[in-house]
């Protein structure tokens, strides 16, 4: 497995225990947290709290995917992605996105492809709690 989709708190170090060894001179960690605010139809709108759902299974699936991916393309990479579900507050962290590698650039490139790659195709949807009332982000156009 190259991630974890969990109901409790994400652990940042233990992200880094799957990404670290001697080879890498580089690591790179890419933390998702729950912000105040969001944009919608171009207003700025308040947010007081996100609920993740995820199709756990199909989800952890696709993440793998993408990590693998990303590692293929980028020899000497190593990554790791966990992934909240559950009710969130502002300043929780939804995602860890960890990556390694001997140089930094790899790092760097390899760790926002995973999140873009993720963000994209991961079977995960947030409902945002705000100002405007309750909506799903991510259940398609």
């Amino acid at each position: 497995m190259w991630c974890a989709i969990l109901e409790q708190p994400l652990s940042v170090d233990a992200c880094l225990a799957q990404v670290q060894h001697a080879g890498a001179g580089a690591v790179v960690v890419m933390l998702g947290t729950v912000r105040d605010h969001t944009k919608k139809d171009g207003v700025t709108v308040a947010v007081t709290c996100l609920e993740y759902e995820a199709y756990a299974s199909m989800a952890a699936r696709v993440i793998d995917e993408v990590v693998q991916g990303v590692c293929a393309a980028h020899p000497g990479v190593r990554a790791f992605v966990q992934h909240r579900t559950g009710a969130l507050v502002v300043g929780d962290v939804a995602v860890v996105v960890a990556a390694s590698s001997p140089h930094r650039r790899e790092a760097f490139v390899a760790c926002a492809a995973i999140i873009d790659g993720l963000k994209q195709d991961a079977p995960i949807w947030k409902r945002e709690h705000g100002d405007d009332g309750v909506s799903w982000v991510g259940l398609g156009p």
